[in-house]
């Protein structure tokens, strides 16, 4: 098993099938691992007329219901994955302006955006996939003072392996659009880890909640974060 490169589009291949069977905006919006139950967009607060980020979008599955059902200003879809950008823009590019997809790095865009968002999200999105303490100060310095901050993590290792206790990534298998087999990180950190790189970060009214995930070898508890952005402004 290879090294990961940083040329390589590791998430070629996620949601390909889905993408040729399943067109539609969503109607709900979850944050649970099976993406089938607990609360929905509400946790996001009122996004009528703001300007809402998704780090790792994906698909924009997740910015598509925004986009139709609550009426932002706009909805940012954030993602560095060519194959993951194209998919979204195949399945909902017909949603701009209200819906932007932004095809780059998700923390070197956040670093250039200071002061533009009212809300940032990620669900199993960049915050998992992204070095904390490079991705959360940048998450702050973009958030308009008052903003949040709420993103879905999981709270275990996929098998049941626990979260790790300190800031430690653990490597997984992923394929390469070739289909070689790499490594690349994941934070699977432990509750107090992430209050507590929030709390460098500079976020407050940092609060968390574990939803339950349901049978199945491949389920999994979901760890759900909701921080603010309430003081003055951090440099990146």
């Amino acid at each position: 098993m290879g090294r990961v490169t940083h040329t390589a589009d590791l998430w070629h291949h996620y949601g390909r099938t889905r993408q040729t069977t399943d067109r539609a905006v969503p109607d709900r919006f979850f944050w649970d691992w099976g993406q089938d139950g607990g609360p929905g967009a509400e946790l996001l607060g009122d996004v009528t007329g703001r300007w809402v980020g998704d780090l790792g979008a994906g698909a924009a599955r997740h910015a598509a219901h925004l986009a139709v059902h609550h009426r932002p200003a706009c909805v940012v879809a954030i993602d560095a994955s060519p194959a993951q950008h194209a998919m979204a823009d195949d399945l909902y590019g017909h949603l701009a302006p209200r819906l932007s997809l932004a095809h780059c790095d998700v923390p070197a865009h956040l670093r250039t955006s200071a002061d533009t968002y009212d809300v940032l999200y990620s669900v199993f999105g960049a915050v998992d996939f992204t070095e904390p303490r490079e991705l959360l100060p940048a998450a702050l310095s973009a958030l308009r003072p008052g903003g949040r901050l709420v993103f879905a993590t999981l709270a275990h290792h996929l098998g049941g392996a626990p979260a790790h206790p300190g800031v430690r990534h653990t490597e997984i298998g992923a394929k390469t659009p070739y289909g070689t087999v790499v490594l690349m990180r994941r934070w699977v950190l432990q509750e107090p880890v992430w209050t507590m790189l929030l709390d460098e970060a500079g976020f407050t009214q940092i609060s968390t909640e574990v939803l339950p995930g349901g049978p199945g070898t491949r389920a999994a508890d979901t760890l759900l974060v909701t921080a603010f952005h309430t003081g003055g402004r951090q440099t990146v």
